[in-house]
């Protein structure tokens, strides 16, 4: 290693470029590995046991290598809590009171300024608790987005209301030219279906020491930001690709599929691979590049693969007919592989592959899912029931639904 390249590694940016360098490194002998597999089993009809297990053991130090580089590099991007804009009056009022009511329990100020923000209609109480510091709310949104797949390819809309309620031409608006000075014909009148995205309550318990609380040193906005995120990222990401809509989000795998060539408003079209619970035997790409092309042209230009680690496992080793990978590695830490030049989010709430199970999504996200934030997320502590640790009940309400069911394709490992 040089004296530039060990000062880089050593730099702040030189951990992440080094955990990347393994990935790519680990993506070479994969190749390599998986090469050989396939010769194996061209030449003689069946690879070796000990060729199986390394390309196993390579994916794993690949899987490994690659969550560590995009940790990494989320870690280096996780905005501070403490930006460089000057905070208003108002804004350092609400933290010092929240930071006394977090530490000690005092309650009085925050109340008093949630009383007069209710005064003049910005906030309701009504689910209990008081409202975080807007910083701390944004940086809890903005984890989420950076850890939640879903999150960071789908629609989202803030509204201070329970319910978001949007009309959507289910048939598009009548449209056409005309001369300056020409009559204008009446257009059709769109077909509207209106779709309603309630929220739901999604809560975190953490605990604390009291010990923890007195010092100051602790920053108590960013220990609370740190330990709801994760418990917040899962149960949505959960809720946002399976959800059945009871007291959470509906997810998109929720809504009754159709094949693509019967495709109707309300119902999610699929491709099917032609084997139940596998790829197609003779080029299996195919199917996956006739999922793509089961999105019409203006999905596809922000189309976004989706699939768990399990079926990226099995895609990784899929070739075209020229011997070139169809999956191809991630360009820079914290970037997403690509699959026929599309960028592929890795999801664990995806269903792996099985008999007539959607393990692959397709298609433009912001368009196809909307994510809905109730603006606010409240915290009330508790430091009675388990002591001696204070618990912080933090909820934050969230909905989601389908807003396009054109834009999301599927592909079912099924004969048709």
């Amino acid at each position: 290693m040089t004296e530039t390249t060990f000062l880089e590694t050593k730099g702040a940016g030189g951990e992440t470029a080094r955990a990347f360098e393994e990935f790519l490194e680990a993506f070479e002998a994969f190749k390599e590995t998986n090469d050989q597999r396939l010769s194996e089993i061209e030449q003689r009809g069946a690879s070796d046991a000990l060729v199986a297990e390394k390309l196993a053991r390579i994916e794993r130090t690949l899987d490994t290598a690659k969550h560590a580089a995009d940790n990494l590099a989320l870690k280096a991007s996780r905005p501070q809590l403490s930006g460089s804009g000057a905070p208003s009056a108002s804004q350092l009022a609400h933290k010092a009171a929240f930071d006394g009511y977090v530490r000690r329990g005092d309650a009085s100020r925050l109340a008093r300024i949630e009383e007069k923000a209710l005064a003049v209609g910005t906030n309701s109480g009504a689910d209990g608790g008081y409202l975080v510091p807007a910083e701390t709310e944004a940086a809890v949104n903005s984890a989420l987005k950076a850890i939640s797949p879903m999150r960071a390819i789908s629609g989202i809309r803030q509204v201070s209301g329970s319910v978001y309620n949007r009309p959507f031409a289910t048939t598009g608006v009548g449209t056409g030219w005309t001369a300056e000075t020409a009559s204008r014909t009446q257009t059709d009148t769109p077909t509207l279906a209106n779709l309603q995205f309630p929220t739901m309550e999604l809560y975190a318990m953490p605990a604390a020491s009291q010990t923890l609380l007195d010092d100051t040193i602790v920053n108590i906005d960013e220990w609370l930001a740190e330990e709801v995120r994760i418990a917040f990222a899962e149960q949505e990401g959960t809720a946002f690709v399976s959800g059945d809509g009871s007291n959470k989000p509906k997810g998109f795998l929720s809504y009754n599929t159709v094949a693509n060539d019967s495709w109707a408003w309300g119902k999610i079209g699929f491709v099917a691979t032609g084997a139940a619970g596998a790829f197609a035997s003779t080029a299996p790409g195919d199917k996956i590049l006739d999922l793509v092309y089961a999105a019409k042209a203006p999905y596809r230009a922000n189309g976004t693969f989706m699939m768990s680690r399990a079926t990226v496992s099995a895609v990784r080793k899929l070739k075209d007919g020229d011997g070139n990978y169809l999956w191809q590695p991630a360009n820079a830490p914290g970037e997403w592989p690509s699959l026929f030049g599309y960028p592929v989010a890795e999801s664990e709430d995806m269903p792996d592959i099985a008999a007539n199970a959607t393990a692959i999504a397709f298609g433009d996200f912001s368009r196809g899912y909307l994510i809905v934030d109730r603006a606010g997320i409240r915290v009330l502590r508790d430091p009675y029931s388990a002591k001696p640790y204070v618990l912080f009940y933090t909820t934050k309400r969230v909905g989601g639904g389908v807003q396009d069911f054109d834009a999301i394709k599927l592909l079912k490992f099924a004969e048709s």
